[in-house]
């Protein structure tokens, strides 16, 4: 829309949008994953398809799913262990291995099955950690979903509120070349009449080429902005839809209180929870880390039976049970380097979290300015584009009684149209205002 501003700044009339896609060729299809379209389409619609279709939703999803996955895989450190063996040696009877172990086990001929399970007691507290740290990676991945789901969104309304405000502003093109093709045919026959020059009736004609320009290049920035939405929407190709603007009438001001804004953010951001959610974790991986040092205290227990077995072996089954203590030593200064670095991922995570707090704050009050000044747009360009037409009104009563040139007429009508443009993006672009502060206070 800036370009369009330019370029009628400098005197060619610039570019947007159509409200109805091209209808899409024969034998093309959208990708596997599309969801219907409906071919009136309001922004909710289109918001509901992309959460459904994009892949970086579903992408969040399964990701968030997979973590859920970790949680399990390290709680089971806190289950039993079972274990079920079926043995059968041919040795050589009387044989001891006598090579690579302190030990010296004997070899016999055998044929056996036991089971045997194992169940940790406890490592004071360093499991426990983990547990929780990975729910709550688990829990940040899930607030990381959410997040994709509001940046989706946004993504979504900025598409949409673009292309509505190209769909009316391709109606200002077609009314403005229907207009000045009028005015041409008028000047033209009173030019053939010799009751106008010919230098009027080239204004003229070049003052409907413009117009002419202004509609090609809304059309070809219409392929571009609708292609955009249903790319946002998640398909591959451009769909045949139908843009809906089911905000009528006058739109409401924003918010007057930014700082209830800010605070309405710090609480409902899920990019914010996530990066607590994974500070927590990191928090409770470090304490994890530093446990390294404590003993781990597990029982063993192994029972089972040899129906074929040597002469040696006098007994048909065996069993047995354990305790075992291990006490962590000297390793190098392995578990030390493990707990400092543990220590600086905390810190760090919770730098990152803080950092995004100014950023948010910061975000919702350039959102909320924003909101606001394009708020006044919106009266300063109705405000404009009466007194435009107004100025219009005048020029061409003014032109046809012959008390001002075609020049004149000319500048009345580039500021007119250069006015309904202006005060069509105003309203769309204020909506987009609004989009942004309800994605930025995490709504």
């Amino acid at each position: 829309m800036r370009r369009l501003e330019k370029a009628l700044a400098s005197g060619r009339l610039g570019c947007c949008l159509l409200g109805m896609l091209l209808p899409v060729p024969a034998g093309a299809q959208t990708n596997a994953a599309a969801v219907p379209v409906a071919t009136n389409l309001t922004v909710s619609d289109a918001e509901a398809i992309a959460l459904k279709n994009h892949p970086r939703v579903t992408t969040a999803r399964l990701l968030a799913l997979a973590q859920g996955q970790v949680t399990r895989e390290v709680r089971s450190a806190e289950l039993p262990t079972v274990t079920g063996s079926l043995t059968a040696v041919q040795a050589h009877d009387g044989g001891r291995v006598t090579a690579g172990f302190l030990n010296n086990p004997v070899l016999y001929t055998r044929a056996a099955g036991g089971v045997t399970v194992s169940q940790l007691i406890t490592d004071f507290g360093r499991t426990q950690n983990l547990v929780a740290s990975a729910g709550l990676r688990e829990k940040a991945q899930q607030s990381d979903a959410m997040a994709t789901e509001q940046d989706i969104r946004l993504a979504v309304d900025a598409a949409f509120y673009r292309a509505l405000a190209a769909q009316a502003v391709v109606n200002v093109a077609k009314k403005t070349v229907a207009f000045r093709q009028d005015n041409a045919d008028l000047i033209g026959s009173l030019a053939s009449a010799k009751l106008k020059s010919t230098l009027d009736q080239s204004f003229a004609d070049v003052n409907l080429n413009q117009a002419k320009l202004l509609l090609l290049d809304a059309q070809n920035e219409q392929d571009a902005s609708f292609a955009d939405l249903s790319t946002v929407m998640g398909y591959e190709r451009q769909q045949s839809i139908v843009l809906v603007d089911d905000a009528k009438g006058e739109l409401a001001a924003p918010a007057q209180d930014v700082d209830s804004l800010t605070a309405l953010a710090m609480r409902s951001r899920p990019d914010l929870a996530a990066l607590d959610d994974q500070f927590q974790a990191t928090e409770r991986f470090r304490k994890a880390e530093h446990d390294l040092w404590r003993p781990t205290i597990s029982a063993l227990g192994t029972a089972g039976g040899a129906p074929v077995r040597a002469d040696e072996i006098t007994s048909s089954w065996y069993g047995a049970a354990g305790v075992n203590i291990s006490v962590p030593v000297f390793n190098g200064g392995l578990n030390s380097a493990r707990a400092k670095e543990a220590d600086y991922r905390a810190d760090a995570a919770r730098e990152q979290a803080r950092e995004l707090r100014n950023r948010i704050a910061r975000d919702v009050r350039v959102s909320w300015l924003s909101a606001q000044s394009a708020y006044e747009r919106m009266s300063v360009t109705a405000k404009l584009l009466a007194q435009a037409n107004q100025a219009l009104d005048l020029a061409q009563t003014r032109y046809k009684l012959g008390l001002s040139s075609i020049v004149e007429l000319s500048q009345a009508e580039l500021a007119q149209t250069s006015a309904e443009i202006g005060n069509t993006n105003a309203r769309y672009d204020y909506q987009q205002s609004l989009a942004a502060i309800r994605y930025q206070t995490g709504q």
